[in-house]
């Protein structure tokens, strides 16, 4: 080891300078007039099923994709990829998966729900002006493996944040957002030509309700009631 070798390895690795990203920054203050409008939204995002034909104003969508990406993720990996369905053809085909495994559901139900559950309008495909396939690359590189060993499944996990971080950035801007989850995720994978590998997260419907309630439509026609947040909790 030459001597300046020796004291380069002796002196101490030289601090790098702090990027702008990395920059510390005061955080906001949120006061209770925030709080409160949180919780409203909070009661007010709504699992839309009905809605107006009027399509969202130019940028609408990407403005609320780049809110939802700022969802947190394993190993900061991103793994969300949105997948907007505009093309008839591919419409048309999720429209067919929904039909064939909606009518499998009807029949599944017991006979006391059955009439109850032909009533309900499962889904806005008909109607909503923005049609949006949400996946989770199971294995993406980005993030490195980070926090996946054990839970592969994280990364699902990670993409069902950023729906949700969508669905709330969405009903702040009074556009509703409907989940349609009886599908075949094979089929709907197929239709929009995806790699076979990604994990459908879910479909959603976007567009401007054609009604507003607070209460879930699903608890306002009987099929089931929300339960109080202390009856799913544990202490051990």
């Amino acid at each position: 080891m030459t001597a300046t070798t020796r004291d380069l390895a002796a002196s101490p690795a030289p601090t790098p300078a702090p990027s702008p990203a990395s920059s510390p920054a005061a955080a906001p203050e949120f006061d209770g007039r925030f709080r409160a409008e949180l919780q409203a939204l909070f009661r007010w995002r709504r699992d839309v099923r009905h809605f107006r034909r009027d399509p969202l104003p130019p940028g609408r969508l990407e403005a609320l994709l780049a809110v939802a990406s700022l969802a947190p993720s394993v190993g900061l990996s991103q793994p969300w990829r949105f997948v907007t369905v505009e093309d008839p053809a591919r419409r048309a085909a999720v429209r067919a998966s929904f039909a064939a495994c909606n009518a499998d559901a009807l029949a599944a139900q017991p006979a006391e729900r059955a009439p109850l559950y032909a009533s309900l309008k499962l889904a806005g495909l008909d109607e909503a002006p923005c049609h949006l396939a949400v996946f989770a690359e199971p294995a993406p590189a980005q993030g490195g493996g980070l926090g996946r060993a054990t839970m592969p499944e994280m990364a699902a996990y990670s993409a069902v944040m950023a729906a949700h971080t969508l669905w709330l950035a969405a009903r702040a801007e009074g556009i509703g957002m409907g989940w349609v989850s009886i599908l075949d995720p094979q089929a709907v994978t197929a239709a929009l030509s995806v790699p076979a590998d990604w994990v459908l997260i879910g479909y959603f419907c976007l567009g401007y309700p054609r009604e507003e309630t607070e209460v879930p439509e699903l608890e306002r026609l009987g099929w089931e009631r929300r339960a109080a947040g202390a009856a799913t909790l544990l202490r051990r």
